[in-house]
């Protein structure tokens, strides 16, 4: 009887994690049919900077960088490199840094005042809100009337103001975000699977969204706010470690737009090792549940339409996905032996399959749209094939780190902003190996991983023993994504 309860149980919650991942997936696909729409809006402007008529619009320029010395001469000799009148640009590096990066920064700066150049190099002794903190205190002397922003991992064109500023001639809209684009996509297959996951949010949520007019986001970076939006809003908040969504959020509950170009691309560098990578996750997994804690309230108290809000807190608790995932993927284990305890047929479950089909679907759309664009169908699809299950794998070995963030985050647990180190890194043979912003130590979240991996290789030998296959084809790809997880971290610490 004891037995009969405990099936019941896990294989309930086992079907109600399937439907919500389901559900979240058929979500994703209707920002698809959206995003069909929205491909069709009308090409930009050609006349561009020409209807500002003879004076520019006075922009400031904000770069926030803390410890970034292999990337940050670059950075800055792009930005004065901006195909945009002198007169009308400010500068500012934003700089939170406690090694040398400081000293390079200094170094470069003063270089170019002595040119002429309208840049500035604001140094902090403390680090009082991280990012946000940064460019609050920036923007109390920023002389501009839109306000630029650019991560030190970016390189955007050098007609990057005069593509986007021509959008905010239009007084409603706040901010314009584009796309990002990868300098290191094909430098490994940690970066080409990032490639392929942002390439879904940078075409089909973020065209989408805005097609169906939800609510969409500034991404932190390759943007332009109108200062007076951000003012507006309440200014910067460093009670969440996504700051970015927050603005964007409270801007447009204030009535703001937020325009979405995806046909103007921003380079920049993708994280090169796995601890990187999970840290940069981490931050954006717990900001996300931080915000959907603090604007989810807001959002629903809100005055706009009943769709609009759907797809809000969609949006805001996407990061507690993970959550469901890891969920997902432990009680599998126990509903592949339990399921014949109530004699349940699993082929029921095959009705969940619309869910991978169609979140399938936005993925080929979203690569061939972006990564793939010149190549022919049939070469898409075997690219697709390879590149999607390896895809699911990465994501489900990191549903443990990414939960772990998610519960941090939903349960107002604080914690630093951890930056994301970058390593000049663009082609294949650079190496970032450089001894410096490394991890040091292996932590227990990672021993974990390592033990899941065993666990669902167990689950795999049982199954196959007992004749019980139902699931060995998840059971392997879990085995495979939380192996590599452990691996990667392990082979990634320190290389001093």
């Amino acid at each position: 009887m004891i037995l009969i309860i405990l099936a019941y149980v896990v294989i309930g919650l086992y079907t109600l994690a399937l439907a919500y991942i389901t559900f979240y997936c058929l979500m994703q696909f209707q920002l698809l049919i959206k995003y069909g729409k929205g491909r069709k809006q009308k090409n930009p402007d050609e006349e561009g900077m020409n209807s500002w008529g003879a004076v520019f619009p006075m922009v400031t320029i904000q770069l926030p960088i803390f410890n970034e010395r292999f990337v940050v001469e670059r950075l800055i000799d792009n930005m004065v490199g901006m195909n945009y009148p002198a007169d009308r640009l400010q500068i500012q590096v934003l700089d939170d840094s406690t090694d040398d990066t400081k000293d390079v920064c200094s170094r470069k700066v003063e270089e170019y005042r002595q040119k002429g150049v309208n840049i500035v190099h604001i140094h902090r002794e403390n680090r009082n809100g991280y990012k946000a903190g940064a460019l609050r205190d920036g923007l109390a002397t920023a002389t501009g009337e839109f306000i630029a922003i650019f991560d030190a991992d970016f390189l955007p064109h050098h007609d990057f103001l005069l593509k986007t500023l021509p959008y905010l001639q239009d007084k409603k809209v706040g901010v314009v975000q584009t796309r990002w684009e990868h300098i290191n996509g094909e430098y490994s297959l940690i970066t080409r699977l990032q490639a392929f996951q942002l390439n879904v949010h940078f075409t089909i949520e973020q065209t989408g969204r805005e097609a169906g007019n939800y609510f969409l986001q500034f991404n932190g970076t390759a943007g332009v706010w109108r200062k007076e939006t951000i003012l507006d809003a309440g200014g910067w908040e460093a009670d969440t470690l996504t700051e970015d969504l927050d603005l964007s959020y409270r801007a447009q509950l204030k009535g703001w737009k937020i325009k979405y170009r995806q046909d103007i691309a921003s380079p920049a560098e993708l994280p090169v090792e796995m601890n990187g990578l999970k840290s940069q996750q981490f931050r954006w997994m717990k900001g996300g549940a931080e915000n959907a804690r603090k604007l989810i309230p807001a959002v629903l108290k809100s005055g706009i339409p009943f769709d609009q809000k759907l797809h809000a807190v969609t949006h805001l608790l996407s990061s507690s996905v993970f959550l469901v995932v890891f969920a997902l993927a432990v009680l599998s284990v126990p509903t592949l032996f339990l399921v014949a305890t109530i004699h349940l047929d699993m082929r029921i479950y095959w009705i969940f399959m619309a869910g991978l089909l169609t979140v399938g679907w936005v993925y080929f759309v979203a690569n061939s749209d972006t990564m793939w664009v010149d190549e022919p169908v049939l070469k898409r699809l075997v690219k697709f094939v390879l590149m999607f299950p390896l895809f699911l794998s990465l994501s489900m070995g990191l549903s443990l780190h990414n939960s772990i963030a998610v519960l941090e985050g939903l349960s107002g647990k604080k914690s630093a902003f951890v930056r994301t180190p970058k390593f000049n890194i663009q082609q294949v043979q650079d190496s970032f190996k450089k001894g410096f912003y490394t991890a040091g130590k292996v932590s227990g979240t990672t021993l974990i991983e390592g033990l899941l991996a065993l666990y669902f290789l167990s689950a795999v030998i049982m199954g196959v023993a007992q004749g019980k296959t139902s699931f060995l084809i998840y059971h392997l790809m879990l085995m495979i994504g939380f192996g590599s997880i452990f691996f990667y971290t392990l082979r990634h610490l320190s290389h001093r």
